[in-house]
C-alpha cells in the first residue's frame, strides 16, 4: 500500500473545534470524541442555523465592504443560498476528491486539512464506506489510526462529482469570465494552508474553505475576550449611528431579524450594548454602546486590522485589490452598488 499523503506539515495548526490531548481516531469499533452538533464549519465555536442563514440581499454596510473577509463571507452566503443538494454531499465529495492522489495515512489528519470537525468526519467516512467508495483499514504502524483508500466505486463517484461541481461553479460564477474564474481560484487557494491548497478544487469549495479559515484566524486573535470578528459590524455601526432601533441595525448590516437578535443578545449579555429607549420614539427600544462596548470595539477593530494584514500577506502584492474586485463582481447582482462602496473602502 503506497501512502502519498498525510505526512507531518509544520504549517498546520491545532485540530479545529477540539481541545485536550491526543485521542484515537474514531471508527466503527471505537467511540468518537464528544463534540458539537452538526455545524457548517470548524473553528473556535459552532455556527448556529440563524447565523448561517443571516445574510440577505440589499445595500451592504460601507464600513465593512473594504474587508476581504467580509466580502468572502457574503459570497459564501450567496453560494449557500443557491445550494441544490445536502451539505453532506459537499463534504463527501471533498473527501473523495482528496483521496484521488493516493491513500491517506490518518483520518484525523485529512479532517484537519479539509477543515471538517472530527466528529462529523467519522460520519462522512461511515457513509462513504457504506457505499463501497472508501476502504478504511487500521494503520499497521499505528493502531490508533485508520488509513483511507479510494475504491473503484469511489473513483467513479469522483468523476461524476467533478462534472456536477463544474456545472454548479459555472452557474455561481456566471458574472465572471473564464480567465477571471481561474484567477479567483488562484487567489482563494492562497488563503488556505499550504497542506490544503492542492486538496480543494472548484470555486464553491475554495470559497467555503477560505471563508472558514479566515473566520478561524480572526476569532483566534480574539481568544479570551468573549468577542468574535462578527461583532465588529454591529459594534462599529452602533458607534457611528448612536442609539438606534434593532430593526435599523438589521438594515444597516443587511442581515435577517433573527440573526440581528442573536448578535444583540450576545452583546447585551457581554455588557457591551444597552437596550434603552429610542430618543425619537419613546415607545421603541434603542440600542447603544456601553463604555465597555467602546473599549471592546477597539479590541475587535484591532483584530480585524491584523486579519486584514494577514490576508494581504497571503495574497501578495496586488492580490488583495484583485480579489476584492472579483468578489464584488460576484456580489453586485444581489447587492447593487457594492463595487462602488468597496472601491471607496479598499
Amino acid at each position: 500500500m503506497t501512502i502519498v499523503r498525510g505526512e507531518p506539515d509544520a504549517t498546520r495548526g491545532p485540530l479545529p473545534e477540539t481541545e485536550g490531548g491526543p485521542v484515537a481516531e474514531s471508527g466503527r469499533d471505537s467511540v468518537p470524541e464528544s463534540g458539537p452538533g452538526p455545524v457548517a464549519e470548524s473553528g473556535p465555536g459552532p455556527i448556529s442555523e440563524t447565523e448561517a442563514t443571516a445574510e440577505i440581499p440589499g445595500a451592504l454596510p460601507e464600513a465593512l465592504t473594504g474587508f476581504i473577509g467580509y466580502l468572502l463571507r457574503r459570497v459564501f452566503a450567496q453560494f449557500t443560498t443557491f445550494a441544490d443538494g445536502p451539505e453532506d454531499g459537499s463534504r463527501d465529495f471533498l473527501v473523495l476528491d482528496a483521496l484521488t492522489g493516493g491513500d491517506w495515512v490518518s483520518q484525523l489528519d485529512l479532517a484537519e486539512r479539509l477543515g471538517i470537525n472530527r466528529t462529523i468526519m467519522v460520519g462522512v467516512i461511515d457513509r462513504l464506506e457504506g457505499r463501497g467508495q472508501v476502504l478504511r483499514t487500521r494503520n499497521p504502524d499505528n493502531r490508533r489510526q485508520y488509513i483511507l483508500s479510494l475504491t473503484d466505486e469511489g473513483r467513479s463517484a469522483v468523476e461524476a462529482g467533478r462534472r456536477a461541481v463544474a456545472e454548479r461553479d459555472a452557474r455561481l460564477t456566471a458574472a465572471l469570465s473564464a480567465d477571471q474564474v481561474t484567477r479567483l481560484n488562484t487567489l482563494l487557494a492562497r488563503l488556505l494552508p499550504q497542506g490544503t491548497q492542492d486538496l480543494v478544487q472548484g470555486t464553491e469549495h475554495l470559497v467555503e474553505q477560505a471563508h472558514h479559515r479566515l473566520r478561524r484566524l480572526g476569532d483566534e486573535k480574539l481568544a479570551g475576550t468573549g468577542l468574535r470578528v462578527r461583532h465588529y459590524g454591529p459594534l462599529s455601526i452602533l458607534a457611528t449611528h448612536g442609539p438606534c432601533p434593532q430593526q435599523r441595525l438589521a438594515q444597516e448590516l443587511a442581515i435577517t431579524g433573527p440573526a440581528t437578535s442573536q448578535l444583540v443578545d450576545e452583546l447585551v449579555d457581554g455588557g457591551m450594548v444597552h437596550r434603552g429607549r429610542d430618543p425619537h420614539d419613546r415607545r421603541r427600544h434603542a440600542l447603544e454602546l456601553t463604555e465597555l462596548g467602546r473599549i471592546q470595539l477597539k479590541a475587535v477593530a484591532e483584530a480585524v486590522d491584523l486579519l486584514a494584514a494577514d490576508i494581504a500577506e497571503l495574497l501578495g502584492p496586488g492580490g488583495e485589490d484583485e480579489l476584492r474586485s472579483l468578489l464584488v463582481r460576484l456580489l453586485e447582482p444581489a447587492h447593487p452598488g457594492v463595487s462602488e462602496t468597496a472601491s471607496r473602502r479598499g
